[in-house]
């Protein structure tokens, strides 16, 4: 029996003043898979993630979601004032209190430990992301839905964060939606591909979009190192660094 879309999105139109940032936009996301949506800055990618969610209204098209969905959301970013006495447990939980134990499960899945006395403000960029998949992971999502979560980390720090992600969708089973401009982790992470203009160029398996027309036309033909890692890391199972390219914020918050 064929799983059933945890979120469908069809015909889906948002506009931002006198710009249509999305325009006809379909996507389904089934259980279990990790699905990155690339594109190039100002592609509408945040506006995306903000619609399924439910924080924009789309002034055209319907989202339908499973019934009872749960979905963890971790932000771009987050400003939080550096003298505000804000410990990590105070900051999990806001604005609703949670069991000690479900909090310090959601902090052991971010790979964090130990860590809920800490005070926000003292965290690494590293640990502050992770504080972040943390508060999204407390009601144990069916969808994770993650907006540029390594932005401002170092390759290492990114790196780790991903590998974080693909634990999390092992072990809770759920899937995983993220915007990513790293384009090589794309290809080494993420069982579909989704490029993204204001509309959907096209999707499919990396190996597919990596070949497509439109997606060389936005990324060029630097593509064949970031397939070949694909390839090597399904065929062979290793880890191996390689330097991110350049990313740049996009899609500012409304």
């Amino acid at each position: 029996m064929t799983a059933q879309p945890l979120i469908v999105a069809e015909g889906l139109a948002v506009q931002r003043g006198s710009h249509l940032a999305l325009r006809d936009v379909d996507l389904s996301i089934f259980p279990g898979e990790i699905v990155t949506i690339v594109g190039p800055n100002g592609s509408g990618k945040s506006t995306l993630l903000r619609t399924l969610i439910g924080a924009i209204t789309p002034d055209a098209g319907q989202i339908r979601r499973a019934d009872g969905l749960r979905i963890g959301y971790v932000p771009q970013s987050l400003h939080i004032e550096p003298g505000l006495p804000l410990t990590v447990a105070r900051f999990l939980n806001l604005p609703i209190r949670h069991k000690t134990s479900r909090m310090r499960d959601a902090l052991h899945r971010a790979g964090l430990p130990d860590l809920e006395d800490r005070q926000m403000s003292s965290l690494s960029g590293g640990q502050f992301q992770r504080v972040l998949l943390a508060r999204a992971l407390l009601d144990k999502p069916d969808i994770l839905m993650l907006d540029e979560p390594t932005q401002g980390l170092d390759q290492r720090g990114s790196a780790d964060f991903y590998r974080q992600i693909e634990e999390v969708r092992q072990t809770l089973g759920c899937a995983v939606l993220m915007v990513s401009h790293e384009l090589h982790v794309v290809m080494s992470a993420s069982d579909r591909v989704i490029c993204l203009n204001g509309h959907v160029c096209c999707s499919g398996t990396p190996q597919v979009v990596a070949t497509a027309p439109e997606y060389r036309a936005l990324f060029g033909y630097g593509t064949k190192g970031a397939l070949a890692l694909y390839r090597h890391t399904h065929d062979h199972g290793h880890d191996h660094d390689h330097p991110a390219p350049d990313h740049h914020h996009e899609d500012p918050v409304p």
